[in-house]
C-alpha cells in the first residue's frame, strides 16, 4: 500500500517538475493537518493523504525551477529514484568493513571531484551533510594540526589560535570557529568583495607574530555572491607563511567543469582542504557535501574514534568514511551523486552548470539595458546576479519578494552587501525560464516610477 502510494508521488513529482509552493503559519498548519499521532494510528491512505495535500504544499520547492532564492537544487531524476535505493539498503556508510562496496563508489566521486579541483592523486576525505559539516570538521583539523608539520613537531604560532576568514565568508564559517573555540581574524575585501593574498599579507605583517594565525579560508564562489577569492594569491601567502588553507567550495566549485572558467580558480589545488556540495550545483539530492584533503592521514589523525568496539574497523587498515569528519554514524550520502554522474556522464553535468552560467549572464544583461533606477551591483561571477533598486527600502524589498512568492511566480530574497539592501538572483536548475527572469525584474517598478525597459 505504502509502495505504491510513494511510487505515484515520485512519478508524479518528477514527471511534472517540482512545484514552487508556498508557506503557512503553524496555526493554520495545526488546523489542516489535525492530529497525527494516535493511539491506533490514521492507516497508510489518510496519513499519506494529510501529508500530500497539507505537508507538501506548505514548503517551497528548493528544486522547482522558479527557485531563485538562497542556493536552489536541481537534482537529477536519477539521482532522486537512487536516493530511495540507499535508503532501502541502509548501508552503514562509515567504514570499509561495513559498506566496501558503497564506500569504494563513493571514492570514485571523491577522486573524480579532486582531479576537477586540481588536487594531488593521493588526496581523499568523505561526504558529510553539508557545507556547515565540511567547514567544521576541515576546520578541527587545521585548528589542531596547521601549526604543526607533518610529524607533529612543536607549533609555530604561540598563543591562541585564530584564522583569518574575508569579510565575505560563509556563516557556517564563523559559526564553526565559534564551535571550536577559534577566534576570526576578519580580512576586508574590497568593493569587489574579493579576499586577496596581498590583504592578507598586508594584514599579517601589521600584526605580526601575535596574530597568532595559524589557517586561512577562502571562498571558490561566495554562496551570497558567487565571488571567488584571489585563490592562487592566497595559497602563495599561506605557503610562504606556513598557514593552513581551507577553500569552502560548496556551491561555486562546480563552476570547475565550465573550461572557460577554470582559469579564475587558478590555485584551489593548492589547499589543504576543500569542500564542494553536490547537492547544490552538481545535480545530487539533499543533503550532501564532498569533503577532501591534500592529506588525509591528518585528518584520520584529529577525527579517528576510538572505543573497544570500533578496533575491529581498522585491523586491516582500510579506508573508513567516519575518520575524516566528526561523525561516527553515517549514511552512504554520496552514493547518488555516483550514481547520476555514472549514468549520464560528466559532459551532461557541464552543460548543466554552463546552462545556469549563461542564464545569469542574460540576466545581467537584462538588469543593464532596464536602466535606471536599477542596476547591477556586481558583474557576476558564476550565477549569483546582485541588483539595486534605487529608492526602495526594506520594506520595499519584502513587498516585492512576497508578491513574486503569493502569485506563484518565483521565490526571490533580497540580501545585503556591503551593509546596502539589495535584490539577488541564483541560478542553477538548467530548467528555469527565461521569461520567469523577465516577469521578477519587470516588478522592479512600482505605479508612478518610470523604469525604462530595455
Amino acid at each position: 500500500m505504502v509502495a505504491a502510494l510513494v511510487q505515484q508521488f515520485v512519478e508524479d513529482r518528477l514527471r511534472t517538475g517540482a512545484p514552487l509552493g508556498g508557506t503557512a503559519s503553524a496555526s493554520d498548519l495545526r488546523l489542516a493537518l489535525g492530529e497525527t499521532i494516535t493511539e491506533e494510528g490514521l492507516g497508510a491512505d489518510e496519513a499519506f493523504r494529510r501529508f500530500a495535500q497539507v505537508v507538501v504544499p506548505a514548503s517551497i520547492g528548493l528544486d522547482s525551477s522558479r527557485f531563485l532564492a538562497f542556493i536552489p537544487a536541481a537534482p537529477t531524476a536519477v539521482s532522486t529514484l537512487f536516493d530511495a535505493v540507499v535508503s532501502a539498503c541502509s548501508f552503514s556508510g562509515e567504514s570499509w568493513l561495513e559498506a566496501a562496496g558503497p564506500v569504494h563508489a563513493e571514492n570514485e566521486a571523491l577522486r573524480f571531484l579532486a582531479g576537477l579541483l586540481d588536487l594531488p592523486s593521493d588526496a581523499g576525505g568523505c561526504f558529510v551533510s553539508g557545507g556547515s559539516a565540511g567547514n567544521l570538521s576541515a576546520l578541527a583539523v587545521a585548528r589542531d594540526l596547521a601549526g604543526r608539520g607533518p610529524d607533529g613537531e612543536e607549533a609555530r604560532t604561540a598563543g591562541p589560535v585564530r584564522v583569518a576568514v574575508g569579510d565575505t565568508a560563509h556563516a557556517s564559517v564563523e559559526n564553526a570557529l565559534a564551535l571550536l573555540g577559534v577566534r576570526p581574524l576578519v580580512v576586508p575585501t574590497g568593493a569587489d568583495g574579493v579576499l586577496t593574498g596581498a590583504a592578507l599579507d598586508a594584514t599579517l605583517a601589521e600584526l605580526g607574530p601575535e596574530a597568532g594565525v595559524s589557517a586561512v579560508v577562502a571562498s571558490a564562489g561566495s554562496t551570497n555572491a558567487g565571488v571567488i577569492d584571489d585563490l592562487a594569491g592566497l595559497a602563495d601567502v599561506s605557503r610562504s607563511r606556513g598557514l593552513w588553507l581551507h577553500v569552502d567550495g560548496a556551491y561555486g566549485a562546480a563552476a570547475l567543469l565550465s573550461p572557460p572558467l577554470r582559469r579564475r580558480f587558478e590555485g584551489i589545488g593548492e589547499a589543504d582542504s576543500v569542500i564542494v556540495d553536490p547537492h547544490k550545483w552538481l545535480f545530487g539530492p539533499l543533503d550532501c557535501c564532498a569533503l577532501l584533503y591534500r592529506q588525509p592521514e591528518l585528518a584520520r589523525a584529529v577525527h579517528t574514534q576510538h572505543a573497544p568496539y570500533l578496533d575491529a574497523l581498522r585491523d586491516d587498515g582500510s579506508w573508513n568514511p567516519a575518520d575524516h569528519a566528526f561523525h561516527l554514524t553515517r549514511r552512504a550520502r554520496g552514493l547518488p551523486f555516483w550514481f547520476s554522474l555514472s549514468v549520464h556522464g560528466v559532459a551532461a553535468y557541464r552543460a548543466a552548470v554552463e546552462a545556469g552560467l549563461a542564464l545569469a549572464a542574460r540576466t545581467a544583461d537584462r538588469v543593464r539595458a532596464i536602466g535606471p533606477p536599477v542596476e547591477l551591483v556586481l558583474a557576476p561571477m558564476l550565477s549569483v546576479v546582485l541588483f539595486r533598486r534605487r529608492g526602495w527600502t526594506d520594506r520595499d524589498w519584502r513587498r516585492w519578494s512576497t508578491g513574486l512568492l503569493a502569485d506563484g511566480v518565483a521565490f526571490v530574497t533580497p540580501t545585503r552587501w556591503k551593509g546596502e539592501v539589495v535584490g539577488r538572483l541564483v541560478f542553477l536548475h538548467p530548467d528555469t525560464d527565461p521569461g520567469v527572469v523577465d516577469e521578477v525584474l519587470a516588478r522592479l517598478s512600482r505605479p508612478g516610477d518610470r523604469v525604462r525597459r530595455g
